[in-house]
C-alpha cells in the first residue's frame, strides 16, 4: 500500500511552463498549503505544475524557506540539474525504482518559468530528495 500512494506521489506534477516573473527583492512569508495537490498557473499563460504528494504540503509549511530567500537563477541551476537526473533515472526503470520515476517532467532549460514555478519545483524536488533518500545531482538538497 505505501509503495502505491509512493506511486500517486510519483505523478506530483506536470510541467508544461510558466513565465511569471518577480522582481521583489524582500522576503514574503511563505502561505501556508492547505492540501497535498498544489497547483501553479496563471490564466493568461498555458503553463502550469500540479504537485500531488500525500506529505509535500506538511513538509513544506515546516521546512520550505520563505520566497525569494534564494534567487531565481539559484533556482534554476538546481532545478536544472536535478530534472534531468529525474528524467534520467526515469528511463530507466530497471535499474532505477520506477515507483519513485514514473514519468518525465517536461523542464525546459531555455524557458523563463518565473520565480514561483521554479521555487516550488525546487522544494518538491528537496523534499523527494530528503524523504525517498535519493540524491539527484552532485549536491545535497539543503533546506
Amino acid at each position: 500500500m505505501k509503495r502505491v500512494l509512493l506511486l500517486l506521489s510519483a505523478l506530483f506534477f506536470f510541467l508544461i511552463a510558466c513565465s511569471v516573473s518577480q522582481d521583489k527583492k524582500s522576503f514574503d512569508n511563505k502561505p501556508k498549503l492547505e492540501s497535498d495537490t498544489i497547483r501553479i498557473s496563471n490564466e493568461e499563460i498555458e503553463y502550469e505544475v500540479l504537485i500531488i504528494d500525500i506529505g509535500f504540503s506538511s513538509w513544506f509549511n515546516s521546512y520550505a524557506k520563505p520566497r525569494n530567500y534564494y534567487s531565481q537563477s539559484y533556482l534554476e541551476s538546481r532545478n536544472r540539474i536535478w530534472i534531468l537526473e529525474w528524467n534520467r533515472r526515469a528511463m530507466l526503470p530497471l535499474q532505477y525504482n520506477p515507483n519513485l520515476y514514473e514519468m518525465t517532467i517536461n523542464y525546459d532549460s531555455t524557458t523563463n518559468y518565473g520565480y514561483e514555478v521554479n521555487y516550488m519545483i525546487y522544494n518538491y524536488l528537496v523534499y523527494f530528495q530528503l524523504t525517498n533518500n535519493q540524491k539527484l545531482g552532485g549536491f545535497t538538497p539543503r533546506i
